[in-house]
C-alpha cells in the first residue's frame, strides 16, 4: 500500500495509475483520513484487501452527475451519511438548525442534505441502476429495521428500503465489508449475499433463514405502540454476536427486511492491524484553503484504545453499533501510534485522551462473555456491579505509563470519560489515584446524569449515593495529593421518568453543590436506544410498565431552565416550574430557596434591599391576592 491519500478527483486516479475503481465511497464528511473516521478506516480496509477505493466527499445532491465524479465502480458503491447522524448533525434536541459542521471543511453548515444516506443512494440510482450501493455508518447502523424517527414524529421503514440500497452493514464493518468484496470480486451477484454476519438485506424468500424470530409487521408498528415497544425489546436481545439470532421484518408485498447476527468481535490482533493502516492521519490538502476541518482537532492527538461497551445506558445507541463486548488494542500498537504523534510537529506533548466509549474498560466485563455472550436478561454494571464482573484497572494502568513514559510526551489526559461505578467496584483503590495523580487537567468530566432514583433507574445508571460516593473518594485522594482539582458532572433535564419534581432535585443538588452548568444536555431521542423507546411508546419496554415521559416542549424548557435556575433569564420558567411542582418553599430569601419572589429590574441600586422590601410589602397581603398580584405584574 503506497503512503498517501486515497484519490478525490480523476486527476488523482491518473496519478496512481488507476483507469477505474473497485469501490467509490460516498460520504457525508470531508475526507480525512484518521481512524477516529469511520471512512477512513473502512477504504483503509478495503485497500489492505487489494481493492482499489476513491472517495467523493460531499458531493451536490441537487446534481446527480456529482457522484460519477471518480466513474462508475467495478464492485459497488459504498454509501456512509458520516461519522455523525445527519440529522443530529443538523438539527438541536429542540429541532432548531445548528449553525456549524464540525465534519465540514471551514464548519460551514449545510454541505450534506438531511438524511444523507437516503439522498445519496436516490443520487446514485436515478444514474447507475445496476451498479450494487452498500450502505454502512451510524446513520444506515442505527435505522437498519424499522424505527421511531423524532424529527418527523413517525415510525419509519428500514432505511434499506428508503435508500434502494442493496446491503446494509450495521455496526463497525471491518469484517462484513471485506467478506462482501470478496463475494463480489468472485462474481457473486449482490442479492445472493446473505450469509455475511453484520449486514442487513431485502428479500421475500424467508425459506433461507435459520432459526429466526420474526418481528411484528411494519403496519402493525405504526399503529401500535406496544408492539413496537416488544419489537424493539427483540432486537435489544439480539445484539450479541454469539447468542444473537436472525430478524425478521415483514413489509407489504410479501418483502421482508432480514437482520443477519452482528459480527464477532475483532480480536486484539485484527485491532492491532487496522489501526496500523497506512492514515494520512489529517484532511485532505485541499481544504487547506477552507480552514481546515474542525472535527480533526478533538482526536489528532488522541487514542483509541477499545470498542464496545458493557455499561449499557439506556439514552446511548452503543449496544445497537458496537455491542457490550469490549475489543481491546495492543499496548504495543497503542505506543507504537504515540511514538508516530510525538513526532508530528504541531504536538506539544499532550495526549489529549487514551480511551474509547468508555475510557476505563480494556476488557470484557467477565470471562462468561466471550464463550457465552452477554447475558439477555442482566446487565453488568446494574442495578449493582455484578457478581462475576472483572473490575481491574491493572491493563489500563500499565498502559497509561508506558504512554507518560515516552520521549516528549508531557501530559496523558483522560477525556473521552470513566464509569465511577467501575473506579469504585475495583478494590485496590490504584487507578483512582494515578488518575487523579497523572491523568486530570484540573477538571474531571463524569457523568451521573441525574441524581434521582425513578429517573436513574429508567437511564440505567447507578443510584446517586453511588456517585456520592465516588465523589468522596476523588476529593480525599486529591487532598491527600495536595492537588485543587474538580469533579464536573454532566446531568440530563428531560428523560423519560423525569417530572418536574425530580428536575427539581437536580436543582437542589445544584444548589447544594454551588454550581451552575454552563450548558444542559436535554434528552435528545435518537434512533435504536431504550430511552428513545420509552419517549415513543410511554412504557419500558424491558418490563412494559408505564413510564412518565416529558415531551411537551414547554415543561421541556423548564427541566431545563432548572438546571441552570441561576440564569436570570430562566426566572420565569424556573418561578413557573417551583409553583406547578408544589414547591414554592424554594421561592424567597430564606437559606436553601432557589429564587427570590420576582426579578430585579436592572437599575435598582441596591438589589437585596429592593427584595426584601418588595418581600415585607407581599407578606402584608392576603395569600391569594399575593399570588394574583405577583402574576399580574410578572405578566
Amino acid at each position: 500500500m503506497a503512503k498517501g491519500f486515497l484519490p478525490v478527483s480523476r486527476q488523482e486516479m491518473e496519478q496512481a495509475g488507476l483507469d477505474r475503481l473497485d469501490f467509490v465511497y460516498i460520504i457525508g464528511d470531508a475526507y480525512v483520513d484518521h481512524p477516529s473516521f469511520g471512512h477512513a478506516i473502512i477504504s483503509r480496509v478495503l485497500e489492505a484487501g487489494g481493492y482499489t477505493v476513491g472517495i467523493i466527499s460531499q458531493p451536490d445532491w441537487t446534481d446527480k452527475e456529482s457522484i460519477l465524479a471518480l466513474g462508475v465502480p467495478r464492485l459497488a458503491f459504498l454509501v456512509s451519511g458520516g461519522n455523525m447522524d445527519s440529522m443530529v448533525n443538523h438539527y438541536t434536541v429542540s429541532k432548531k438548525r445548528r449553525q456549524t459542521d464540525a465534519y465540514t471543511p471551514g464548519g460551514v453548515m449545510g454541505k450534506r442534505p438531511d438524511r444523507a444516506t437516503i439522498v445519496y443512494c436516490n443520487l446514485i440510482r436515478q444514474t447507475c441502476k445496476d451498479t450494487p450501493i452498500l450502505i454502512g455508518g451510524i446513520e444506515a447502523s442505527l435505522r437498519r429495521l424499522a424505527h421511531y424517527d423524532y424529527w418527523s414524529d413517525r415510525i419509519r421503514r428500514s432505511i434499506l428500503l428508503d435508500s434502494g440500497a442493496d446491503l446494509l452493514m450495521y455496526g463497525m464493518g471491518e469484517k462484513a465489508v471485506v467478506e462482501i468484496a470478496d463475494a463480489l470480486a468472485a462474481g457473486i451477484p449482490v442479492k445472493e449475499i446473505t450469509f455475511v454476519r453484520g449486514t442487513v438485506y431485502r428479500s421475500s424468500e424467508t425459506d433461507r433463514v435459520y432459526d429466526g424470530i420474526w418481528l411484528p409487521s411494519f403496519e402493525e408498528l405504526q399503529v401500535d405502540r406496544l408492539a413496537y415497544a416488544k419489537s424493539f425489546y427483540t432486537q435489544y436481545q439480539n445484539t450479541d454476536p454469539i447468542t444473537a439470532r436472525p430478524l425478521v421484518e415483514p413489509y407489504p408485498n410479501g418483502i421482508c427486511v432480514i437482520q443477519n447476527p452482528p459480527a464477532m468481535p475483532l480480536s486484539t490482533q485484527e485491532m492491532d492491524d487496522v489501526y496500523a493502516l497506512p492514515y494520512m492521519r489529517t484532511f485532505h490538502p485541499s481544504y487547506r484553503e477552507k480552514g481546515g476541518v474542525p472535527a480533526i482537532s478533538e482526536v489528532r492527538f488522541s487514542l483509541t484504545s477499545n470498542r464496545g461497551c458493557f455499561g449499557a445506558c439506556s439514552f446511548c445507541a452503543l449496544t445497537f453499533h458496537q455491542g457490550r463486548i469490549v475489543q481491546a488494542r495492543s499496548h504495543e500498537s497503542i505506543v507504537a501510534e504515540a511514538r508516530q504523534m510525538t513526532c508530528d510537529p504541531e504536538f506539544k506533548g499532550y495526549i489529549h485522551d487514551v480511551g474509547g466509549p468508555t475510557a476505563n474498560f480494556r476488557h470484557p466485563a467477565c470471562d462468561r462473555q466471550l464463550r457465552d455472550g452477554a447475558c439477555k436478561g442482566r446487565q453488568c454494571l446494574f442495578p449493582a456491579p455484578c457478581p462475576n464482573l472483572k473490575a481491574d484497572h491493572e491493563d489500563y494502568l500499565q498502559l497509561l505509563r508506558k504512554l507518560r513514559a515516552l520521549p516528549g510526551v508531557k501530559k496523558v489526559f483522560i477525556r473521552s470519560g470513566i464509569r465511577f461505578d467501575y473506579v469504585l467496584a475495583d478494590r485496590s483503590g490504584e487507578f483512582l489515584k494515578e488518575l487523579c495523580s497523572y491523568h486530570v487537567s484540573g477538571q474531571l468530566k463524569v457523568a451521573p446524569e441525574h441524581v434521582a432514583g425513578p429517573v436513574l433507574e429508567k437511564m440505567g445508571k447507578p443510584p446517586h449515593q453511588v456517585y456520592q460516593q465516588f465523589v468522596k473518594k476523588y476529593n480525599a485522594v486529591n487532598e491527600k495529593l495536595g492537588k485543587k482539582q474538580y469533579l464536573v458532572p454532566y446531568l440530563m433535564s428531560s428523560h423519560p421518568g423525569s417530572t418536574l419534581k425530580e428536575a427539581v432535585a437536580i436543582a437542589e443538588y445544584l444548589r447544594d453543590l454551588g454550581y451552575m452548568p454552563e450548558q444542559v444536555q436535554d434528552f435528545y431521542p435518537t434512533p435504536s436506544t431504550l430511552s428513545t423507546c420509552m419517549y415513543y411508546t410511554g412504557v419500558d419496554p424491558r418490563t412494559m410498565e408505564p413510564v412518565y415521559v416529558p415531551t411537551e416542549p414547554h415543561e421541556k424548557a423548564m427541566q431545563r431552565a432548572l438546571i441552570q435556575y441561576r440564569d436570570p433569564k430562566n426566572y420565569a420558567l424556573v418561578y413557573e416550574a417551583l409553583t406547578k411542582a408544589g414547591r414554592r418553599d424554594l421561592i424567597g430569601f430564606e437559606k436553601g430557596c432557589l429564587i427570590p419572589p420576582r426579578p430585579v429590574k436592572k437599575n435598582t441600586p441596591n438589589k437585596t434591599a429592593a427584595f426584601k422590601s418588595e418581600l415585607r410589602r407581599e407578606h402584608r397581603k392576603p395569600k391569594k391576592k399575593t399570588i394574583r398580584n405577583i402574576h399580574k405584574k410578572k405578566n
